[in-house]
């Protein structure tokens, strides 16, 4: 028995390299420029000539580290989150500092910046493993996600959180924080794409 694929109402693009999906902004009107966010309505002309709008946050990117322990602890924070009205459980993660001059920061030094600040820890080890937008649909955020290992507390006098962040530091054994991600105990992206790639990574050892 032939099973016909299932139709979606809208053809493939002609070119697969995506180049005819592309939308030229014709025109930006800004409406906020907020500490770390700048919201606008883009005017955008699509290959075929047609118009329309877009709504975006412009975001200068972050970090989140996923940091392990030498007892196979992963580090979480748990902080209140007023836009969606709850205390969430997350790794370690923060916006990119933006210069006076509008350079932004490198996200290398971002991230044991962001570390020592919301854990109190600083680490021997650190490896990229993987970069994602948060949410591409209306915002431009890029997310750095880094491993840290080899971790110690930081000595002499530690960098702290921001004034306006409350956080609460947990250690959870990594076989509980991964299953917990797995049964939707968690619900923050980057923290289910840094537990979810742990779960893969040290799938054997399960």
């Amino acid at each position: 028995m032939s099973v016909d694929p299932p139709t979606t109402g809208h053809s493939a693009p002609a070119d697969p390299s995506g180049a005819d999906l592309v939308e030229r902004v014709v025109e930006s009107r800004v409406l906020h420029e907020g500490r770390y966010l700048t919201f606008r309505v883009d005017t955008i002309e699509r290959t075929d000539g047609s118009r329309g709008t877009r709504e975006i946050a412009g975001h200068p990117g972050a970090v989140a580290i996923l940091a392990i322990d030498d007892e196979d602890q992963v580090l979480l924070v748990r902080q209140y989150r007023v836009a969606v009205g709850e205390a969430l459980l997350e790794v370690p993660a923060g916006t990119l500092d933006v210069a006076d001059d509008g350079s932004v920061e490198d996200p290398e030094l971002a991230a044991p910046r962001e570390l020592e600040e919301e854990t109190g820890m600083r680490a021997g080890s650190w490896r990229l493993i993987a970069r994602f937008y948060t949410a591409p649909g209306f915002a431009s955020e890029l997310m750095h996600l880094y491993l840290a290992t080899d971790l110690r507390p930081a000595d002499g006098e530690r960098l702290t959180p921001d004034e306006d962040e409350h956080l609460l530091v947990e250690r959870m054994p990594w076989r509980d924080a991964v299953a917990a991600a797995e049964r939707g105990d968690l619900r923050d992206g980057k923290t289910l794409v840094a537990l979810l790639w742990l779960a893969r990574l040290l799938d054997g050892q399960r």
